[in-house]
Formats: structure tokens, sequence, C-alpha cells
């Protein structure tokens, strides 16, 4: 049987764990009353006790044979259903749309194509694409490790100002990489600094590419994140934008937000629109943003090739994630371009804990009547879903959030926390 020739009920299947998982099955079980397949080496809290989910485990969830093996069996055990796969890390986008061939044959697979995947992801690339279509991103110096065993090899000069952001070009080409002190982004303060963290990856063996790039200054509230699908046809047929309040400030987590108003910004849109219709882009893009406070101009970071881990901000403002994706891959039908424009707080910590970090008076008198007027969102909190483990869960990790920001950036002071 092929996925063409596949008709009956929707069935998503999802590879990946984290709370974006969970969003986007939230979304689909919101949508078409599904459950969800989800695939992963362990149920996690956020998908741990959930009604709407359906777990598949899998002894090594970083083996990619494995996990195409198992979507396989997955495939055999409902032969009457339209199988949709998805998925929600970079590494895991790869390994579907290299296995593409195979895994079409059972499910429908709305990736880009592995060329372009390659280009996208890569940050160096991703950059040079950019200024050929006049999109501004940082100044950026590109490290190569490919030859960094040679006899002889040195770092290219670097001579951006201190301090820096360093990171890896591809997080696929990282993520196995170990050593102490390794983060997902590296703020540099002097020479010696950016000396020490190339030896560190030339000694762990990383061979790909590190980007360093001018620090664009101003806090989370600077950052924005936008969310785009295009369909089959190459039309964009969905446009979101949010503005960031807050994001992690652990090693491992750095950047990811925690706190977004949904908004619209046409500027930045337009932008997003141009590099998604140059590149002959399909399926989700979910683009990082941050706003120059020296000038008021937009910085793009770098596009991810997938909807994101906190989608649920696009959903949660009247446009389900799930219907764009639906209605072109697996129905074949049109779908009528939305840009959302609905304002919602977007937010997995607590709301005392956000204000204590948001010291924007504006911003902060957005937050609390957002919170008054009802229109606030966490994506684990579904009244659909709601065993007392999960709602348990849901208070444990709002606390959580509390201890981390005590620890890894508790630079304001508030007699609160």
């Amino acid at each position: 049987m092929s996925a063409a020739s596949r008709t009956g009920t929707l069935q998503p299947v999802i590879l990946g764990a984290d709370i974006g998982v969970y969003a986007l099955a939230r979304a689909f079980h919101a949508q078409y009353g599904v459950r969800s397949v989800v695939v992963a080496g362990a149920l996690v809290g956020p998908v741990a006790d959930s009604t709407i989910i359906e777990p598949e485990l899998v002894d090594d969830s970083h083996d990619p044979e494995q996990l195409v093996s198992r979507l396989m069996d997955v495939a055999r055990r409902y032969p009457d259903r339209r199988l949709l796969l998805m998925a929600n890390s970079d590494w895991l986008v790869r390994v579907v749309v290299q296995h593409r061939g195979l895994l079409e044959t059972e499910y429908v697979v709305p990736f880009l194509s592995e060329d372009l995947l390659d280009k996208v992801s890569d940050k160096a690339t991703f950059a040079q694409m950019c200024a050929e279509l006049g999109i501004d991103v940082p100044r950026t110096i590109i490290q190569d490790f490919a030859r960094s065993e040679a006899p002889g090899w040195a770092p290219v000069p670097v001579d951006l100002p201190y301090p820096l952001i360093a990171k890896a070009a591809s997080s696929a080409d990282y993520q196995d990489v170990e050593f102490a002190g390794k983060k997902k982004v590296f703020e540099i303060g002097s020479a010696d600094e950016l000396t020490w963290l190339w030896g560190a990856l030339r000694d762990a063996g990383f061979r790909g590419r590190f980007v360093v790039q001018e620090l664009v200054p101003g806090d989370d509230t600077q950052m924005r994140s936008v969310t785009g699908y295009v369909d089959g046809s190459g039309v964009i047929t969905l446009l979101a934008a949010a503005h960031v309040l807050l994001e992690e400030h652990t090693p491992t987590g750095l950047g990811n937000p925690c706190a977004m108003i949904t908004y619209r910004d046409d500027a930045m849109l337009d932008q997003a629109r141009r590099f998604l219709e140059h590149t002959g882009y399909r399926g989700f893009a979910n683009f990082d943003v941050k706003v120059d406070p020296r000038d008021g101009g937009l910085r793009f970071f770098e596009v991810n090739p997938r909807i994101g881990r906190n989608n649920f901000y696009v959903t949660a403002a009247g446009a389900n994630v799930t219907r764009f994706v639906v209605e072109d891959a697996v129905e074949g039908r049109a779908v009528e371009p939305v840009v959302v424009d609905r304002e919602v707080l977007y937010s997995v910590v607590p709301l005392r804990l956000l204000l204590r970090y948001v010291r924007d008076a504006a911003l902060a008198t957005k937050v609390r009547a957002l919170a008054r007027a009802g229109r606030t969102v966490h994506p684990l909190r579904y009244a659909a879903d709601a065993p007392w483990r999960r709602r348990l869960y849901v208070r444990v990790a709002l606390l959580n959030q509390v201890r981390k920001f005590r620890r890894y950036y508790p630079a304001p002071t508030d007699s609160g926390f």
C-alpha cells in the first residue's frame, strides 16, 4: 500500500516527546478529534499520562534505522488510515527527509527537499542566502573544522567586537559532540574564551562549521518568532508572528522562548515571505529574528525547517496549525492564506515570574491586560486531556521554572521571587 492509496481516518504520527510535540498532538485532537501516535525513546513529562497520545517507544531514539523501522511497524498496524508524519526537531526532520523514499510508501511526508534542508539548516549558508535577498542578518564569520586535525591548522581571524555569539552552523553536526562546558549558544567575552572554545571543539572531534556573529544588543524582549507554512504548490498559506517576552537561560535550552505575545508585523512577515518564495520552500518554517535597538532594524538569525517548539502560539491565536498541513498535504485542497493578527499571551512560566523579567512598562501593562482578559495559554493545559497526573505535572513544571530562573537568570530583583 502507498500513502497515496490510503483512505480513511486521519492518523497523525509525531516523532519526539517535547512540549512542541504535545502542542501538535493537542492541535490535532482539537481540530480533528484524533489521538496522535508519538514515537519517542521515553514518555517524558510533556507527553506522559496523556489521553490524546498513543505512545510508541523505541530503545534508541537516536538511531535513525530504529526510528524508521518503528515507523514502518506503526504503518502496518494502521492499514486503513491516512498516516501523516510530523517531526519537531532539526535532527528528526533530517532523519525523515533522508528516508523519504521508504517512508512515503506509507506516510504523507510534508517536508522540504533534502538539498534545501541542507542549505537552510546551516546557519552560515542561511546568512549567505539572506544577504543575497537583502534580508539583514548579524555580521557573520564562519569557522570550518573539517581539516582541524591537520598539522598547522589554525582558526580564521575574528575581527568582531567582544562580546560576540558563537554557535554551530548545523545543529545536526553538533548534536552528538560532547565536551565540558558545551552549550547550545556561547556568549564569548574575550579572545581567550574564543581560543578555548575552538580548542574544545577540535579536541571533541567536531568537524562541522561554527559561526561567530556580532552580538545584537537588547534583552529577550527584542526577540521575535515567525511561523509559516508553504503548501505543495508553493503558496504561503500561513504566516504568524510573536513578540518574545522571556527566553530560557539554562545552558542546554538557551534561547528557547518561555513567553510570547502574538501580533502582526507586516515588515517582518514580508521578509520571511521573500525568503520562503525565493528558496522554493515547502512545509512549516520557523524564523528567529531580533530587533536591533540601535536602529530598529530586523536581524534574521536562522530558520528552523519545522514548525517550532513553541508552535502552540499560532494555534492559540486562532490558526490551528494542523489544518494547513492536513488540507494541503493529506486532502489535496487549497487553503485560503491566513496572516494571524489576534493577540494572545503564550507562556510556560508563572505570571509573576514573567513580570519580574519584563522591565518595559508598556509590555508589562499589555501582559497584565491579556491575563485579565483571559487571553493566556499554556500548551500543556488542555481541558480535554486533564487526568490528575498531568495537572500535577504542569504545576510542578511551573515551580521548576522558578527554580531554573533563580539559578540561571537571577539578575532582576523582585521581592516576590
